[in-house]
């Protein structure tokens, strides 16, 4: 990662996280007539990776598919992930020596559980393949000049006859991810998508009782959440939410912040409904507490709702819809038990806001996919450019899928610069 700018290179990839190790990677290996140098402004790339997943790099997922992300349209993302189906994935990383694991929902860890062996097996076989890597030189600009570029860093200048743009969004702006890309991109022609983070915990409006999610601080729950948006239901996701001194996290609560906020950059209306029973409607848990009172006349309502949630859960909602110790299922009234019925299918969550791009694991938004060549990556609108990973309108649920769109979509623009050839 050491050495000196050098005057040109085939391809400049600026950034050398995920998706930027890639592309080195997958092009010195298709092509290795193409020089590839990298450029990071970080003294040690590859931070976001270190501290992905817990610090357990979640690599991938065991199944991947359009309807996994959102942002561009779902064609494009289709097309792209299908240049590296998971099974290829999960074979690159056993050949540079990470074997990987499936566990829940699907997620792929390392063998050894540490991110930094991913990280370590990317620059190792970066360096294997001969692409030159330079910590330390941020670029600050990058110019078209004819048929190439100039970029810019503030150690000096480096000619390129291609440039890729893999510095990332603005998520965990601690590892170096500052949205200059976008900027970058933006000077060169191409429409950048309003930003927002994704996969990032949500925080709790103040009220009266100073919330559920205090008194459960530290609980989670499966459970599915609803987004609703002008009234209607836009999206149902669901998996565990973990309830926190300062609102929701988890899962579910991740996946639906990147919806909540681009409602709100919209500025409609959105709200988030909590249904306690997934998979369950009103009918359904309506019936099943109508079965219960038929079973168990003389348990209580408190104790019933015991059956359905966890106990510490189940005491805070009993205290919310005023349900009195010694009222049994025997004489709940039909609307009381509809209400209660109403209440876990759509409990709702009031939320202010995010804890923003420094608790993000991804971003919303980003350069437009109508700009870019599918089948390449290459820019429409400013020929030899190629833009991958993250600083693409796309944005994956948690679970390994933003980085699998990282390894993909750095697969095909390798196609298509070591293709290229040595110009």
């Amino acid at each position: 990662m050491t050495g000196s700018l050098p005057a040109s290179a085939n391809v400049v990839i600026v950034g050398a996280g995920a998706a930027g190790l890639a592309t080195a990677i997958f092009t010195r290996r298709l092509n290795p007539a193409v020089s590839v140098l990298l450029l990071d402004g970080a003294k040690k790339p590859g931070a976001k990776i270190l501290v992905s997943g817990g610090g357990r790099c979640n690599v991938a997922n065991a199944s991947v598919s359009e309807s996994d992300f959102w942002g561009g349209r779902p064609a494009v993302v289709r097309r792209v992930l299908r240049a590296l189906p998971v099974p290829d994935t999960i074979a690159f990383f056993r050949e540079i020596g990470v074997a990987l694991h499936e566990e829940d929902r699907g997620r792929m860890f390392p063998d050894s559980n540490r991110a930094r062996d991913v990280l370590s097996a990317l620059l190792g076989e970066v360096a294997g393949r001969g692409a030159l890597l330079l910590a330390d030189h941020r670029v600050v600009g990058v110019r078209q000049t004819g048929a190439g570029f100039l970029v810019s860093t503030r150690r000096g200048d480096v000619r390129a006859d291609a440039v890729v743009l893999a510095t990332g969004g603005q998520a965990l702006p601690r590892s170096g991810s500052d949205g200059a890309g976008f900027e970058f991109a933006r000077a060169l022609g191409h429409a950048i998508i309003p930003t927002t983070p994704a996969l990032v915990p949500l925080v709790a409006a103040r009220t009266e009782d100073e919330g559920l999610h205090r008194e459960l601080s530290g609980v989670s729950q499966e459970v599915e959440l609803e987004v609703w948006v002008d009234g209607r239901v836009a999206v149902r996701l669901d998996g565990s939410l973990l309830w926190t001194h300062f609102g929701v996290s988890g899962p579910a609560a991740l996946d639906a912040s990147r919806h909540w906020l681009r409602a709100k950059l919209e500025g409609r209306e959105v709200r988030l409904t909590v249904n306690f029973c997934p998979g369950q409607q009103f009918d359904d848990l309506e019936s099943r507490w109508i079965a219960l009172s038929r079973e168990r006349p003389n348990a209580s309502a408190q104790s019933a709702l015991g059956t359905i949630l966890p106990a510490a859960v189940a005491a805070a909602i009993a205290r919310r819809l005023w349900l009195a110790p010694d009222l049994t299922l025997a004489h709940l009234a039909r609307d009381e038990r509809r209400r209660i019925v109403h209440a876990l299918v759509q409990w709702p969550l009031e939320i202010a806001g995010t804890r923003g791009y420094t608790y993000a694991e991804a971003t919303a938004g980003g350069v437009s996919l109508a700009g870019i060549t599918p089948a390449t990556m290459e820019s429409r609108v400013c020929r030899s450019l190629f833009l991958v990973g993250e600083m693409l309108d796309v944005d994956g649920r948690l679970g390994g899928f933003n980085f699998q769109w990282a390894w993909a979509s750095a697969r095909v623009a390798a196609r298509a610069l070591a293709a290229r050839g040595a110009r």
